[in-house]
């Protein structure tokens, strides 16, 4: 809510930020850096979410919406994640 959006290549100014989205070259969720650039990069929905079937590989955004879709719609929807709703929801989307 509060969050100020950046939009820079500059690796120093990156590094500073708590999210970093589609540049920098790295994918590493666990640091919230969600770039696909990578020439290794082949992570698709069902090799993050094995419960899922599509084999697509992702893009910058496909990755946050792996790692936050659902709790998202929950909030959106007052239900919990692993309601059936916002798994239906999820999964069409």
């Amino acid at each position: 809510q509060d969050a100020e959006v950046v939009r820079t290549r500059d690796p120093q100014r990156l590094a500073q930020c708590d999210i970093v989205v589609d540049v920098g070259g790295e994918y590493d969720p666990e640091r919230h850096r969600y770039d696909h650039h990578q020439r290794s990069f082949t992570q698709s929905m069902r090799s993050l979410r094995p419960d899922k079937p599509w084999t697509t590989k992702l893009s910058s955004a496909g990755l946050v919406y792996c790692h936050f879709g659902s709790q998202i719609l929950a909030g959106l929807l007052g239900q919990p994640e692993d309601s059936p709703v916002v798994t239906a929801l999820y999964d069409k989307v």
